[in-house]
């Protein structure tokens, strides 16, 4: 991670998602944010829809000029970055990794404006939607709204080695060549 505030959101993350793969959103404490609160956001991992805004901090609305809860995050991408920006966030949601992007995007003036763009998971819960939180930091100040976001990088972050369960050690201990357990974690 780049950028400061991407770091420190992640150090948070990380701190209250103890010893699992990720914290509950429960475990968060807005106050513990507050000066990053605008940058940040939580997306339903609804992808017939986009990805659609539950909360969307103020500065990240700000720079889309509107409103974007209940909007779809996909959207906010040229439609040659919507199926990485959808796979991404598959990723993050379902195999509980941390991903960190960078995009690109125009301001009103047609300067491209550079940001950081962190997505983090939460713990999924018995009937109840899935959703992750992320961050939008920018690298310089932009003027005017923004559109046409482009993904031009990104990376997921594996930060903890694979727990694995002593029953899935011994079938791979007898296994010889390629096998392939499903629902191995």
């Amino acid at each position: 991670m780049k950028h400061p505030s991407s770091r420190e959101f992640f150090a948070y993350w990380d701190s209250r998602r103890g010893g699992n793969r990720a914290p509950d959103r429960s475990d968060f404490e807005p106050e513990a944010m507050r000066e990053k609160l605008g940058d940040i956001f939580v997306l339903a991992y609804d992808a017939p829809t986009g990805h659609p805004f539950r909360v969307a901090g103020t500065r990240v609305c700000a720079l889309f000029g509107r409103d974007l809860k209940q909007r779809s995050f996909a959207d906010l991408f040229i439609p040659e970055s919507r199926r990485e920006i959808d796979e991404i966030i598959t990723v993050v949601a379902e195999e509980m990794l941390a991903a960190v992007a960078g995009i690109t995007a125009k301001a009103a003036d047609g300067v491209p404006v550079h940001f950081e763009l962190l997505l983090l998971p939460f713990q999924h819960r018995a009937h109840a939607p899935l959703s992750l939180t992320g961050m939008l930091s920018p690298f310089e100040k932009c003027h005017g709204v923004l559109s046409e976001a482009t993904l031009t990088s990104w990376r997921y972050i594996f930060d903890r080695p694979q727990q694995w369960m002593p029953r899935a050690l011994r079938k791979l201990a007898l296994a010889r060549g390629l096998m392939v357990y499903e629902g191995l974690r």
